[in-house]
């Protein structure tokens, strides 16, 4: 039986977004504030998860080992770094979040045994990376507040009450939901996105955020005047709402995530989905 560890890393690195080969009036409209000299930074979080049988002593791997060869040929080149010139390979392609993913997978699969890289720019930004050739996934965080209520129109108070326990009461709630978007894409050779950040955050903002921020989802979106507003519903019509929009920019919409509380998520795979009216078995629930 296979086991799956992850070991957690940090590198803090600066970088620009810079083509030589645009005029710097092209490479602001291409790049915005990104593009400024001579760059900027970011405090990077890096998870390194491997795969494999347990050993005699219990382990995939020596921890001890997969730090050091973290260190040797990951963090200790890229710590404190301008990444643009660190490494050959950000000569060709730009170090974004999803290149760096995919670089340092390929630095460090000689070594270990991967099965994905996941690197966080910042606790909103973040790509993943599984070793197909110029495949990544890229995550935006994002949050929303809104109240809902939970409850049947075509059942009495009572067997409401039974079904959705305080969440049926007559007013409502609110939370403060969080949301994650992940998408997946072929990675430009030469820019290294898959997608234009802004123009991906853009349509969460516009078709998800605008909307639903600040109001009482059942009452304010008409698509819950018939559909119960559950962590789950609201999920898929946000993964259904946007899967055509962010197709047209190229990438395809992998899961949606809503966390509703500490204690309470719902998880939409879309890839598994293909059909807008994905059913409840595409749903990944987890609740504390």
């Amino acid at each position: 039986m296979k086991c799956i560890i992850h070991r957690r890393a940090q590198f803090s690195a600066s970088h620009r977004y810079w083509l030589p080969e645009l005029n710097e009036a092209d490479n602001i409209t291409r790049f915005g504030p990104c593009s400024r000299a001579p760059g900027h930074g970011h405090n990077y979080v890096l998870y390194v998860s491997l795969e494999g049988e347990l050993d005699e002593y219990g382990m995939v791997q020596n921890l001890s080992d997969v730090k050091s060869a973290i260190k040797r040929y990951v963090t200790q080149d890229l710590d404190y770094a301008y990444l643009n010139e660190v490494w050959p390979e950000f000569q060709q392609t730009l170090p974004t979040t999803e290149n760096l993913a995919r670089v340092i997978w390929q630095r460090l699969a000689p070594h270990l045994p991967l099965v994905k890289i996941q690197l966080f720019e910042h606790p909103e930004l973040w790509a993943e990376y599984t070793g197909t050739p110029m495949e990544t996934a890229l995550t935006i965080s994002t949050h929303f507040s809104a109240a809902h209520r939970l409850a049947l129109d075509t059942l009495p108070y009572d067997q409401n009450l039974e079904i959705y326990g305080k969440c049926a009461r007559p007013h409502g709630h609110g939370h403060n939901y969080h949301l994650e978007v992940t998408i997946v894409g072929s990675m430009d050779e030469r820019t290294g996105m898959i997608v234009d950040l802004s123009e991906f955050q853009r349509v969460v903002d516009d078709l998800i955020v605008e909307p639903f921020d600040h109001t009482f989802l059942n009452k304010d979106i008409a698509h819950f005047a018939k559909v119960v507003p559950t962590a789950e519903n609201i999920a898929l019509y946000i993964a259904q709402t946007l899967q055509q929009p962010l197709s047209e920019l190229g990438v395809e919409l992998d899961r949606v995530k809503l966390i509703e509380s500490p204690n309470n998520s719902a998880e939409i795979l879309c890839r598994s989905a293909p059909n807008p009216s994905a059913t409840r078995s595409d749903t990944v629930l987890a609740a504390v």
